[in-house]
């Protein structure tokens, strides 16, 4: 199983310092990814079916709501230390006005790292491994910094950090139908809904709704409803003390151990370890970030 080292969450997303060692399974999310090597071997991940490699050199960039997953290889002794940061598309406007144009900010998921991005990317590798790192202004500063270091490849006349600016994190469908799929979903993420009959409620057969539902988002209904869940279980593990299997409960898992698998498939770690790690690890030595 891979090992949780750090996890910080704020207004930014999230930001984790991952040792992973098993695969992941596909899924999406409606954060803006980026992926960066901080140790260990290379890796590979899978962006919409294609493969891209992890290295010291270069980054993986996945788009909100584009499949994805971790390819551990079988054979691979060793573990890859990831710096993974999960961002809100809001936020990055805030940071970089004009970048976020609806839900496609990279137009490619492999990108050689400068050394800025690269320099920036290991600081705050080390932050998190040390424990060092608050959940303030000046991790949003470093962040902000490090995705525009990253991201400037793309958008090269890149402004500094501007405040005050926000836009739609995704583009909701122009089909109502799915609209109306996606409501039902969110409005029933504990219920273990069966798509079968989520497809009754808005007047298509079971194959047509698969099928309308990614051509229209690029994702299957059953990705888009884990992620649903996947994000109500952080909220439950950040925000509450409730046990791991009253959250598992709630979230429609008949049996503790069902929402762990599920959680490691999505993340890597079980929901207690990353319960642990959240804004956590070693508090008694956290001191000032040096900029």
């Amino acid at each position: 199983m891979s090992r949780v080292i750090r996890f910080v969450k704020g207004p930014f997303g999230r930001a984790a310092l991952l040792d992973m060692n098993a695969p992941l399974v596909t899924h999406a999310h409606h954060h803006c990814h980026a992926l960066i090597k901080a140790g260990g071997a290379d890796a590979l991940f899978q962006v919409q079916g294609a493969p891209c490699p992890l290295t010291d050199s270069q980054a993986v960039l996945v788009n909100a709501w584009e499949p994805h997953a971790y390819m551990h290889q079988p054979h691979a002794a060793a573990t890859t230390e990831i710096l993974a940061l999960y961002i809100e598309p809001v936020w990055l406007e805030a940071a970089m006005p004009g970048s976020c144009h609806g839900t496609r900010l990279f137009t490619r998921p492999v990108i050689a790292l400068t050394p800025r991005a690269l320099r920036l990317a290991l600081d705050l590798a080390g932050c998190l491994r040390e424990g060092i790192v608050d959940v303030d202004a000046r991790l949003e500063n470093r962040l902000a910094e490090l995705m525009i270091a990253v991201i400037a490849p793309f958008y090269p006349a890149t402004r500094a950090p501007c405040p005050g600016v926000r836009i739609a994190a995704a583009r909701a469908p122009g089909d109502g139908r799915i609209r109306r799929a996606m409501a039902i979903m969110q409005q029933n993420v504990g219920a273990g809904m069966d798509m079968g009959a989520v497809a009754a409620r808005c007047g298509l057969s079971r194959a047509h709704f698969f099928e309308l539902f990614r051509r229209t988002t690029s994702i299957t209904p059953v990705i888009y409803s884990n992620e649903l869940r996947m994000e109500v279980a952080f909220d439950r593990l950040d925000c509450s003390s409730d046990p791991v299997a009253s959250v598992a409960e709630g979230l429609g898992f008949s049996a503790p151990g069902h929402f762990t698998r599920f959680f490691v498939g999505h993340i890597g770690v079980t929901p207690r370890a990353y319960r642990q790690a959240v804004n956590g690890g070693a508090s008694a030595s956290r001191s000032r970030i040096s900029r």
